[in-house]
């Protein structure tokens, strides 16, 4: 009696080959539809620090503005701001093209920017920033080519 006991638990004791292989094809199967979701967080990335940058840049547009026409230099053609301890080239009291990159810091995190053009790009998102032409004429930011489904 007491062998037939004996038998029986170790017969219990574990899962059989069958049950392990079944486990991981439905493990295989998951991985297969959950992988394809979170394998391009890239473009989301990109997107998020292009976005970011957008902010940055229109903020510092009306902070150097700002400051330009506190310090009686808003309707000249060329001069300089001082701001965090920084010089901002500025023309008709909007950054120039390459004030702009000395007002914001523009490097690294997949971005460039292009002072000579005043393009930013980051991945397949480009925005361009026009500076001012003169006094009567603001300087404008748009997007040119945005996020995409959330992605750059």
């Amino acid at each position: 009696m007491q062998m037939q006991s004996l038998r029986m638990s170790r017969q219990q004791a574990g899962f059989t080959l069958i049950e392990l292989v079944i486990v991981i094809v439905i493990l295989g199967i998951l991985a297969a539809f959950a992988l394809p979701r979170f394998a391009n967080l890239g473009g989301n990335a990109r997107a998020s620090v292009f976005e970011g940058a957008n902010g940055a840049i229109r903020s510092s547009l009306g902070i150097v503005h700002a400051k330009a026409l506190a310090s009686g230099v808003g309707s000249s053609a060329t001069a300089t701001v001082n701001i965090e301890g920084g010089t901002v080239a500025t023309a008709f009291g909007y950054p120039t093209l390459a004030g702009l990159e000395s007002a914001v810091s523009l490097d690294g995190d997949g971005l460039t920017y292009t002072p000579t053009t005043g393009v930013l790009t980051a991945g397949s998102c480009t925005a361009t920033y026009t500076a001012a032409a003169d006094a009567s004429t603001p300087a404008s930011y748009s997007v040119t080519t945005g996020p995409v489904n959330g992605e750059c």
